[in-house]
């Protein structure tokens, strides 16, 4: 049955197409399964949009827990008026997510002893309590410490006010007063922010006003600045071990590249065996996690870069669905798309694992011209089948072998799976322990430093990661179908 309906998807296929040659498809393969965020348990997600010096942030959070016992502190480079602050719904984060993460596709053998079929076609274009006081009870001693509320706003579920403070003891002080749970080394990270004039973005839950459901709403600000970053650093004050952060940046000109650390592709157009569709989930995640330690725990990751802006057709390599369009832009912040003549968009997706001890950095990021495609994916081929008698299919049938073990190869370079040991595949990729061996990644940028960070509740900050690896980059002799169209 399950081969039955990827017959019928091909069929469909067909049915959008017109005047390209069978053979010039050979690039686009058929989605089997991404490997998304939600594979990662300790994780943030981040909307990054910059257009000039304006920048939009939609942070997510899957705070689970008491939200009496929730708060945010995000350092911000200017006070924000109530209008450059939202809510937006959190189901952008899975569009965005599902549309660009790394993935597995499949390819079918043809039978070289099968009279050959000439068909065209072309791709068609997608598209209360302590925690909730009364908000006026604090200006009265907000002074005592040093600490000014510059302005207070109530969004949707959200209490929130913009504070500065001219020391860190007293910024603390106010905030330990003020019932959040600040932890013992948030005073040395809040000190380099309040050196730099940086302001305070705090945010506490009205119980009164919760949303129906599991989550909270995501938070969006808007401001301009010419600094291009995201703090991590507070992050780290009460770390607890490494975070992930996946970051969706949008910008009308191209990549978004890290300048303080380096920037790092993920291995991508593997061929690998069969047997990693029903457990590729935990494949990619041993796969990054290998690439992550043999790199030294320090780097952003690109998995995906591609311009898709509305007048692009091609906009992946295979598509999991439609791609972003208007409506989602406009959730995630992009405002000139609507408003000028510059419909342009390219998106990057960057992921970063942070620890305290590999990213003592806040991370800084630059937008650059570069619009080289890139997707993370991952290529398994069936074999064809039916009568290979002729000359054609017993060459094909010596090529399969080799290219069978090549696949086994990889599948062991990239994991460190050993199949002689008789473990299954899919309980050695969800083994703890067995993250060793080559690095996985091609460095892209190299001019970082190395640097801390993590995050956990209940002293919810901005948990913003990033994670590199160290640039080995090993090409395996593969028999591959030819990667991204260019």
């Amino acid at each position: 049955m399950k081969r039955t309906h990827k017959l019928i998807a091909q069929a469909l296929l067909l049915l959008f197409t017109s005047h390209l040659s069978l053979s010039s498809l050979a690039f686009c393969g058929f989605y089997v399964a991404p490997a998304g965020s939600q594979l990662f348990n300790n994780k943030s997600e981040v909307i990054l949009v910059r257009n000039g010096n304006s920048t939009t942030v939609t942070m997510s959070n899957d705070f689970k827990g008491n939200v009496r016992d929730f708060a945010m502190v995000i350092p911000v480079p200017v006070v924000l008026q109530e209008h450059q602050i939202k809510i937006v719904d959190r189901s952008i984060f899975e569009t965005l997510d599902k549309y660009s993460a790394p993935r597995l596709v499949e390819y079918y053998d043809e039978n070289p002893c099968a009279p050959e079929i000439e068909l065209t076609y072309s791709i068609a274009e997608s598209h209360a309590p302590s925690l909730n006081m009364r908000m006026d009870m604090l200006t009265e001693d907000a002074i005592d410490y040093k600490v000014t509320i510059e302005a207070r706003y109530e969004v949707g579920e959200y209490e929130i006010l913009l504070l500065s403070a001219s020391e860190s003891q007293g910024l603390q002080q106010w905030l330990e007063d003020n019932d959040y749970d600040i932890p013992a080394q948030a005073k040395e990270v809040l000190e380099p922010y309040i050196k730099s004039n940086m302001k305070f973005f705090v945010a506490k839950v009205n119980l009164n006003k919760m949303p129906q459901g599991e989550y909270l709403s995501p938070i969006q600000i808007s401001y301009s600045s010419p600094k291009f970053m995201l703090p991590i650093r507070l992050g780290m004050a009460n770390s607890k071990g490494a975070q992930d952060l996946i970051v969706y940046a949008f910008t009308p000109q191209g990549r978004v590249e890290c300048t303080n650390y380096r920037t790092i592709k993920m291995p991508t157009d593997r061929n690998i065996p069969l047997s990693v569709e029903p457990v590729f989930g935990d494949f990619y995640k041993r796969v990054f996690d290998r690439s992550y330690h043999q790199n030294n725990q320090k780097g952003v990751f690109l998995e995906y870069a591609w311009d898709v802006s509305p007048q692009v057709g091609v906009k992946c390599d295979p598509c999991v669905g439609p791609p972003p369009v208007l409506v989602d832009f406009s959730k995630a912040g992009l405002d000139w798309v609507n408003t000028s003549n510059n419909p342009n968009v390219f998106f990057t997706r960057l992921h970063v694992r942070y620890t305290r001890d590999k990213f003592p950095s806040d991370l800084q990021f630059q937008v650059t011209p570069n619009k080289e495609r890139f997707q993370c994916r991952y290529i398994m081929t069936h074999p064809a089948s039916g009568n290979m008698s002729c000359d054609a299919g017993q060459r094909y049938m010596e090529e399969l072998k080799t290219r069978q073990d090549l696949e086994r190869e990889e599948l062991a370079f990239l994991t460190g799976y050993n199949e002689n040991t008789k473990e299954p595949l899919g309980q050695y990729l969800r083994r703890e322990g067995a993250v060793t061996g080559l690095g996985l990644a091609l460095d892209i940028h190299d001019d970082g430093k190395n640097g801390p960070g993590a995050s956990n509740i209940p002293f919810v900050l901005l948990s913003l990661a990033a994670l590199i690896s160290a640039g080995i980059f090993l090409e395996r002799k593969l028999h591959r179908p030819s990667s991204l169209a260019s």
